[in-house]
C-alpha cells in the first residue's frame, strides 16, 4: 500500500472543501452543472449518452468563447469563498499515512510538484500550447452540489475538471456509490489517486493546448474525445511511476512506497471506467461508436504507456487502440 514520508511537510493551500451545497441546476433539472472533462459514470434522469452529448457542448462552446448558461439557479456556495477547514490538520506525510482527506492533500501535492519538473517532456505534442506549468488553481471536495466555473455540478456526475476555473471537483461519496457500487471497481486508497492523477491530466492537457483540439462530437474508439481521455490516462501513468521521486517544498520525498497492489488498484480502476464496460453493465451490450473515453483495454494499455515512459501525445498517434 501506498505510504507517505513521515517527515513531509503538506501544503494544503490548493485543498479546500466546498461540504454540502444545494440548490438548483444539476445534472437533469437544469442541464449540465459540470461542463468538465470527467470519467463516465451511469446516472440518473438522461442517462450516460445526455451526459457525453452535453460535455462536448460545453467544450465546443468553451473553446468558441460561448457561454451556454448550463449553471442553473444553483444557491449554494461560490467555491473562492469556501475555506479550507476540513483539511487545516493536515500537516505532514504522518498526517496522510492516518487520514485520507490528508492523504489527498499528499496527492495533489505530488502531482503537482512532478508535473512542475516534467512539463518539458511534452514539448512537441499536438495541439501544443505552452510547456511553462501552472498548477492547478485548486481541488475541491463537496456533496450534493457545487458551483464551478464550468457551471453547476451534482454528485452524479463523478469527479471532474473545469477548464474555465482550472480546477478539479471530487464528490468524496463517488468510489463508494458509484465506482464500487455501481460500476463493480475496485477498493482501495490508490483508486482515488489514479482518479486525482487522471483529472489534473486533463489540466495538463489543457495548458498544452491538446484539450483545444476536441471541437467536435463525434464519438468512437478513435474519436478525439476518446484520445482526450486516454492522454488523461497516460498523464497518470507518467506521475505514478515518479510519484516516489516527487518531493515537498523542504525536499523531503512525499511518498516513500508504491507498491504493485496500488498499480493493479490503478489499472482495474481504469478498466471499470471503459466505455465498454459501462455500456455492457447499464445496457447490456457495447457500442463502440459511440465510446467518447476509451475502452477498458484501451485505458489500461495508455496509463501503462505512460508508466513506461512512452509517448502520450495520442492525438498524433495513428490508432489508439491497446496493441
Amino acid at each position: 500500500m501506498v505510504r507517505f514520508n513521515p517527515k513531509a511537510r503538506l501544503d494544503q493551500s490548493r485543498v479546500r472543501d466546498a461540504g454540502r451545497g444545494g440548490g438548483g441546476g444539476g445534472l437533469g433539472g437544469g442541464g449540465l452543472g459540470s461542463g468538465g472533462m470527467r470519467l463516465p459514470i451511469p446516472t440518473g434522469r438522461g442517462g450516460i449518452g445526455t451526459v457525453i452529448l452535453l460535455v462536448v457542448l460545453f467544450v465546443v462552446a468553451r473553446c468558441a468563447g460561448i457561454d451556454l448558461g448550463l449553471g442553473g439557479d444553483s444557491t449554494n456556495t461560490q467555491p473562492n469563498r469556501l475555506t479550507q477547514l476540513r483539511y487545516e490538520s493536515c500537516q505532514t506525510g504522518e498526517d496522510a499515512n492516518e487520514s485520507q482527506d490528508c492523504a489527498r492533500v499528499a496527492i495533489e501535492n505530488s502531482i503537482t510538484d512532478y508535473w512542475s519538473g516534467a512539463m518539458g517532456e511534452l514539448r512537441g505534442y499536438e495541439g501544443n500550447g505552452s510547456t511553462q506549468f501552472r498548477p492547478i488553481d485548486a481541488l475541491y471536495t463537496f456533496s450534493g452540489e457545487v458551483d464551478t466555473g464550468c457551471g453547476a455540478a451534482n454528485s452524479q456526475v463523478g469527479p471532474f475538471y473545469c477548464p474555465a476555473d482550472e480546477s478539479m471537483y471530487l464528490d468524496t461519496t463517488f468510489f463508494d456509490d458509484v465506482l464500487e457500487q455501481q460500476l463493480g471497481g475496485p477498493d482501495g486508497l490508490f483508486v482515488e489517486f489514479y482518479v486525482l492523477a487522471h483529472e489534473y491530466g486533463h489540466h495538463i492537457s489543457n495548458i498544452i493546448g491538446s484539450m483545444g483540439l476536441v471541437t467536435s462530437q463525434d464519438s468512437g474508439p478513435e474519436s478525439l474525445g476518446v484520445r482526450l481521455e486516454l492522454q488523461a490516462d497516460c498523464f497518470a501513468g507518467m506521475w505514478a511511476r515518479h510519484a516516489t521521486q516527487t518531493e515537498d517544498a523542504d525536499g523531503n520525498v512525499l511518498i516513500e512506497e508504491v507498491s504493485k497492489s496500488d498499480l493493479d488498484q490503478a489499472l482495474e480502476a481504469a478498466a471499470s471506467v471503459g466505455d465498454d464496460r459501462i455500456q455492457k453493465k447499464t445496457q447490456g451490450r457495447t457500442n463502440p461508436e459511440s465510446w467518447t473515453h476509451g475502452s477498458a483495454d484501451q485505458r489500461q494499455y495508455w496509463f501503462t504507456q505512460g508508466y513506461n515512459d512512452k509517448s502520450c501525445d495520442t492525438f498524433a498517434a495513428r490508432s489508439v487502440q491497446a496493441r
